[in-house]
């Protein structure tokens, strides 16, 4: 059989590290003792687990490259110096404890984190939306090295320890021979290379914290607890890496007036007991009211609406004004629920007193008989005692 290991393994003599692992790990499925016991295959295993360690070593691989001896450096068979690890990884897509697949040199930038800012806001402006600046504190790419966390005119050299590969190899003995595992390279922290000079300006991290003034555009509609994503505007990541996105938590301000309730508006007025008996018109004011635009002279905005309060209004009873509620993230509008509280008076002067029991005698109201009455019943309750006559 020939004694080229690329022979052996199948694959060209250019082929890439991960080319190589996969083309071995092939073969090993195939022709392991366990899978097929024939001898001649057997050997075949053998042959190809040498030529394995041959290639997947950098150094081995180059020393046969530049026409070495390819089974002559100290190799005494397999399970004697070959990577226990590989043979896991052929069978199980893993490693042995501590070893897993090779991963090489990892790279220093790696993405920032998100972050969260909180925007106090009042009713309107989370209700029609609002443009402001903000003042945000986070990591920002270096400018003296442009996130490459080396001093001017420097660069990283490969790391001495692992020639770059960001791993080193930690061979320990067992009863199966030579076990072989791969582990960050504690010179280097597995980057495979060295900063001999960092950056004065972010100690060779890449990023500097400073203060930027962002302007964020709340959509209308959004509520308490909503939090608006910016893209990319979150902290910069190590050795110049993307930025994560920065997201605004919304926190609205208690209202004097209105509550909200979803995307309608809720409020309560209160009524002298004479103008809920004989019905009357109030003027509301409107969310509208509170926007900036609404102290403009020549803003068209409608900040008021004309309530007509029905003859007859019982404390309690509530009137919903369509349409005059918080807009949605969606589209549309919620409603206006105007609750009534009718007030009965307190003191009265002997005028007012005489007049009222003359009312009170005209109405046969002089001595009420004060019924009790059945607490209000619901829908579904209304329903049954219709069906039960």
């Amino acid at each position: 059989m020939t004694q080229d290991p690329y022979d052996i393994l199948g694959v060209s003599r250019d082929a890439s590290a991960d080319d190589i692992k996969k083309a071995y790990r092939k073969l090993a499925r195939q022709l392991h003792p366990d899978v097929n016991p024939d001898p001649e295959t057997q050997e075949r295993f053998k042959d190809v687990s040498r030529a394995y360690e041959v290639l997947s070593d950098p150094g081995k691989r180059a020393a046969y490259d530049r026409g070495g001896d390819a089974f002559s450096q100290g190799f005494g068979g397999a399970g004697q110096g070959f990577s226990f690890t590989d043979i896991m990884d052929a069978f199980f897509g893993g490693g042995a404890a501590g070893g897993g697949q090779t991963r090489g040199p990892r790279s220093r930038a790696r993405r920032g984190q998100d972050a969260l800012i909180r925007l106090d806001v009042e009713l309107a402006e989370a209700g029609f939306g609002v443009t402001r600046d903000l003042k945000v504190d986070t990591a920002l790419r270096c400018e003296a090295c442009e996130g490459q966390g080396t001093a001017p005119g420097t660069s990283p050299t490969t790391c001495e320890t692992c020639h770059g590969q960001g791993e080193v190899a930690v061979v320990q003995r067992s009863f199966l021979g030579e076990i072989r595992t791969l582990r960050p390279c504690a010179a280097c922290r597995g980057y495979g290379s060295i900063i001999p000079d960092p950056c004065r300006e972010c100690s060779g991290d890449g990023r500097v914290r400073s203060r930027r003034t962002l302007t964020v555009k709340i959509p209308a509609g959004v509520d308490h607890g909503t939090r608006v994503q910016l893209t990319g505007q979150g902290e910069v990541g190590p050795g110049g890496g993307p930025a994560g996105d920065l997201y605004v938590e919304i926190h609205v301000e208690p209202h004097p007036t209105f509550t909200r309730h979803g995307n309608d508006l809720h409020t309560t007025i209160s009524l002298p007991m004479s103008a809920a008996a004989l019905g009357t018109q109030l003027t509301l004011p409107l969310l509208e009211a509170d926007l900036p635009a609404a102290s403009d002279e020549s803003s068209e905005t409608v900040t008021t609406y004309d309530l007509d309060i029905r003859p007859g209004t019982q404390s309690g009873s509530e009137q919903v004004v369509r349409g005059f509620g918080v807009p949605s993230l969606r589209g549309g509008r919620g409603d206006l629920v105007v609750s009534i509280a009718v007030e009965t008076p307190t003191r009265l002067d002997p005028r007012q007193e005489e007049l009222l029991r003359e009312l009170a005698a005209i109405r046969g109201e002089e001595q009420p008989d004060g019924k009790n009455e059945a607490p209000h019943k619901s829908m579904f309750g209304r329903l049954r005692d219709a069906f039960q006559g």
